[in-house]
């Protein structure tokens, strides 16, 4: 609640510190338009005690070392989308909560690489893994594997990521060859963006800068205009 509170505190909504106060329903925005209806969680009467049992449980198995936190994390998420506990921003406070479970775990890829930025890139895998792990939750009969995979996957990507930015910064060199590098290990086409993620100690007009001289060059192909402006290695 505390953690909902700060989330809105510059909304000034009504609905912060308390928990859903109308029925909720878990819906999917796919990328070609149409919404679906994915599961139907618990009604607002039901929610204070869930939500109490979910964090009883979830601290027990924590603190009696009962299972690998990599695994009671996506577990504790899961469920508590299944509650969805608020009226609003309960995906938002999913991945807040995901950040910080790993970060008292001992996990601190969130500090460096966006996890909801990763998720957001990959709805459609989130709301199938999330559609398929939820069948049977109500008869305590559901199957989590397809979440924990899920969000696992997503975890080891920010490593990878984390892993290939340190690789660039860890030695000093021009901000050319750092952004050539950054191109290098990026396949198909990438934006500005892209870039920017993989070359966080340098400003963004040594990227647009280093980006022109490899377009000059021969050695990157630019394609498109303004916001959608895509870059490809030539050679």
């Amino acid at each position: 609640l505390q953690l909902h509170n700060i989330l809105y505190s510059h909304m000034n909504n009504p609905a912060a510190v308390k928990t859903n106060t109308v029925q909720n329903y878990i819906s999917a925005t796919y990328p070609d338009g149409h919404t679906e209806t994915l599961f139907t969680p618990l009604a607002p009467y039901e929610t204070p005690e869930a939500l109490d049992r979910l964090c009883e449980a979830y601290n027990r198995v924590i603190g009696n070392f009962e299972l690998e936190p990599l695994l009671a994390v996506p577990i504790f998420i899961h469920d508590f989308l299944c509650i969805h506990p608020f009226n609003d921003g309960n995906g938002r406070m999913s991945r807040l909560l995901t950040t910080l479970l790993l970060y008292q775990n001992g996990f601190y890829v969130g500090k460096y690489v966006s996890l909801e930025a990763k998720i957001a890139k990959n709805k459609d895998l989130y709301y199938e893994a999330l559609a398929a792990s939820q069948d049977g939750w109500y008869e305590g009969k559901e199957d989590p594997v397809p979440f924990i995979k899920y969000l696992l996957g997503t975890i080891l990507a920010a490593y990878k990521d984390f892993e290939d930015r340190f690789a660039l910064v860890e030695t000093k060199r021009p901000a050319l060859d750092t952004v050539r590098l950054a191109a290098q290990n990026k396949i198909g086409r990438f934006t500005k963006q892209d870039i920017r993620e993989l070359c966080p100690s340098l400003s963004v007009s040594s990227i647009e800068g280093a980006l022109r001289k490899l377009v000059a060059s021969g050695e990157l192909k630019r394609e498109g205009r303004g916001k959608s402006i895509r870059y490809y290695r030539l050679k």
